[in-house]
C-alpha cells in the first residue's frame, strides 16, 4: 500500500519529469537535467523550505530569551512550556519545522536514489556524463566535498544572523548543539555522498546552492527587521 502510493505520487512523477527534461531541455546532458529538476523541486516546495530555514534562523536568534525563560521557570515545567510556546507564537515560528522539512525531503531523496540506481544501471539514458567531465553513475569525491562545503557555509550563515544574540550562547545547550551540527551535518553529507552515484551529489549540491541563496535572503531580511525595530 505505502509502496504503491510512493511510486504513484513521488517516484513516477519525478522520474517522468526528469526524462522529459533530459529529452527536451538539457540536450541529453543528465547532469544539467538533474540541476533543472532540482530547481523545479525547490520552486514547488519553496514555502516549506523557506519556512523551515527562517524558523531555524529565528530559533538561533532568540536563544538568549529562551534561556532566560528556562531559568525563570526552571522549577515549573508547565509554566516554562507555556512561556516558550508564547515566545514561539510572538515570533511566528514553529520549532518543529526542521523536522517537517526532513519528512518532505526524505521521500524525494529515496525516490532519486532508486531512480538513479535503476536508470543508470539499466542504461535508460543515452549518456550518464555531466558536461562530458563527470560520469554520474560513478562516485565522485569532488561533488561530495563541494556539497559538504556548501552545507557548512549554509550552517555558518544561519548562526551569522544572530548578531547580538550571541550573548550567553556558550552556556546554552541548544545553541552548542547547533554549532556542533554545523560540522557534523557536512561530515555526514560527505560520508553519504562519497559512497553513492555522483548523480545524487549533483542534486544535493544544486539544492544546497539554492539553500545558501535563500539563507542569504533570510539573514538580510531578519537583520533588516531588527534594525528597523531599533
Amino acid at each position: 500500500m505505502i509502496s504503491s502510493i510512493f511510486n504513484a505520487y513521488v517516484y513516477e512523477p519525478i522520474f517522468e519529469v526528469l526524462v522529459f527534461i533530459y529529452n527536451t531541455v538539457s540536450f541529453h546532458d543528465l547532469g544539467t537535467a538533474i540541476i533543472i529538476l532540482t530547481i523545479l523541486v525547490r520552486i514547488v516546495l519553496f514555502p516549506v523550505f523557506y519556512k523551515s530555514a527562517k524558523d531555524q534562523t529565528l530559533m538561533q536568534k532568540i536563544q538568549p530569551k529562551m534561556k532566560e525563560l528556562q531559568e525563570k521557570f526552571k522549577n515549573d515545567k508547565e509554566a516554562q512550556a507555556k512561556a516558550l510556546m508564547g515566545l514561539y507564537k510572538e515570533h511566528n515560528l514553529n520549532p518543529f519545522s526542521g523536522f517537517l522539512l526532513l519528512l518532505v525531503q526524505l521521500p524525494i531523496f529515496i525516490a532519486l536514489f532508486r531512480m538513479f540506481s535503476n536508470a543508470l544501471s539499466n542504461g535508460l539514458f543515452d549518456s550518464t556524463m555531466f558536461l562530458g567531465l563527470i560520469d554520474l553513475s560513478e562516485k565522485s569525491i569532488v561533488l561530495a566535498v563541494l556539497a559538504a562545503g556548501l552545507q557548512y557555509i549554509q550552517g555558518k550563515m544561519t548562526f551569522a544572523a544572530q548578531g547580538s544574540g550571541k550573548e550567553g550562547q556558550g552556556s546554552n545547550p541548544a545553541a552548542s548543539m547547533g554549532k556542533i551540527m554545523i560540522v557534523v551535518g557536512p561530515v555526514l553529507t560527505l560520508a553519504i555522498l562519497s559512497s553513492l552515484p555522483s548523480a545524487l551529489g549533483v542534486y544535493w549540491t544544486a539544492s544546497t546552492v539554492f539553500s545558501v541563496g535563500q539563507q542569504f535572503y533570510i539573514n538580510k531580511k531578519i537583520n533588516g527587521t531588527q534594525t528597523e525595530k531599533k
